[in-house]
C-alpha cells in the first residue's frame, strides 16, 4: 500500500490532490489545521486525518511509513502576509522546513512542494524558471525561501522534492470570501448574489488561470514519474501558457462591473512558459479557464 501525506490536505487545492490520490487507492494522510479562512473544508472519512500546525514538532507522528508528500499548507494570501510578515515566515518557510525534516527522518521519496509565481514579481512574461526570483511581498519571499530550503533538502540531504510554482488557480472548492480570494470564485459568487463584479484597478492586469484539477494532476505525475535525479530540487511553471485580463474573466461572467481601488505588492502581468514541466514530467494542463466559466454558468 501507498502512503501519501497531504498538508493542507482539506483545503482548495489540497483537497483536489487527496482525491486524486484516493481515486489511485492511496492510503492518504491530511494534515490541516483549518488556519485559512475558506468558505468551508473538505476533510473525508476515507483518509487518515490530522488537526495539526506545520510548525509543530509532534508533526513527525503523522510521517510513519510515508512515501510520498504534498505540501500544501501555507498563508496564501498576499494582504494577511503584508500586515504580519512574521505569521508569513513562520508558517511558509520555517513549517516547510519542518515538513521537509519530518519527510527525511521518515524516509520519505518525495515532497512536491506549492510555491507561487508570485515569486517573478515584475520580471518580463513569459514567466521561465531561469529568471531571477523578485519577490515584492513577504508571501512571496516567504515561499521562495522554502523553495531554497526545499532545493537544499535535494542537495545536501538527497530527498527528492520538486518544486510547483503555481499561476493563478482556479475551480471548484476555490474559496469565494475575503478581499484576497481568486478573482473567479469572487465573481461567480457576486453574480449568484445579484452584485456588481468587483474589478480592482483598471482591470486590464493579466494573469495565467490554471484549473485546479491539472494543478492536482502536476502534483501527482511528479510523484509517480521515474525523472532523472537531476529534475528534483528544481522550480517548475504549473500554468495553462496563456494569459487572460481581469476585464476578460469579467467579460465572460456578466458586464454588470464596478472598479474599485489598485492593491500594493502585485505584479501587472503573469504568463507562465510550461515547455519546462511538459518535458520533464510530461504534464499539459487540459481545462482553460473560459470553458470552464461557461460550464458554471450553464449549470454543468
Amino acid at each position: 500500500m501507498t502512503i501519501s501525506l497531504v498538508t493542507g490536505g482539506a483545503g482548495f487545492i489540497g483537497s483536489h490532490i487527496v482525491e486524486q490520490l484516493l481515486s489511485m487507492n492511496h492510503e492518504v494522510v491530511v494534515v490541516d489545521n483549518e488556519y485559512s479562512d475558506n468558505d468551508k473544508f473538505h476533510w473525508r472519512k476515507e483518509t487518515y486525518n490530522v488537526n495539526i500546525d506545520i510548525t509543530d514538532k509532534a508533526l513527525k507522528n503523522a510521517f510513519t511509513n510515508v512515501d510520498y508528500v504534498f505540501h500544501c499548507a501555507a498563508e496564501a494570501r498576499i494582504g494577511p502576509a503584508i500586515k504580519n510578515p512574521v505569521n508569513a515566515v513562520n508558517i511558509n518557510t520555517l513549517g516547510t522546513c519542518n515538513v521537509l525534516q519530518c519527510a527525511r527522518e521518515a524516509g520519505v521519496k518525495k515532497v512536491m512542494y506549492s510555491s507561487t509565481s508570485s515569486g517573478y514579481g515584475l520580471n518580463s512574461s513569459p514567466n521561465v524558471e531561469t529568471q531571477p526570483d523578485d519577490c515584492l511581498n513577504p508571501y512571496s519571499v516567504s515561499k521562495v525561501a522554502g523553495e531554497k530550503i526545499c532545493k537544499m533538502y535535494t542537495d545536501l540531504f538527497g530527498l527528492k522534492t520538486v518544486i510547483f510554482r503555481y499561476f493563478n488557480v482556479f475551480g471548484e472548492r476555490a474559496p469565494r470570501k475575503g478581499q484576497y480570494a481568486p478573482v473567479i470564485g469572487i465573481f461567480l459568487r457576486q453574480l449568484a448574489s445579484g452584485e456588481k463584479l468587483t474589478i480592482v484597478g483598471d482591470g486590464e492586469q493579466r494573469r495565467d488561470f490554471i484549473y485546479v484539477k491539472d494543478v492536482a494532476r502536476a502534483n501527482i505525475m511528479a510523484a509517480i514519474s521515474n525523472a532523472d535525479d537531476e529534475a528534483y530540487g528544481q522550480v517548475y511553471n504549473v500554468g495553462f501558457g496563456k494569459n487572460y485580463s481581469v476585464n476578460d474573466i469579467a467579460s465572460f461572467i456578466s458586464n454588470d462591473t464596478i472598479n474599485i481601488p489598485p492593491r500594493v505588492g502585485e505584479a501587472r502581468n503573469s504568463l507562465a512558459n510550461i515547455d519546462k514541466i511538459n518535458k520533464t514530467f510530461a504534464w499539459k494542463p487540459e481545462v482553460s479557464v473560459e470553458d470552464w466559466i461557461k460550464e458554471q454558468l450553464n449549470g454543468k
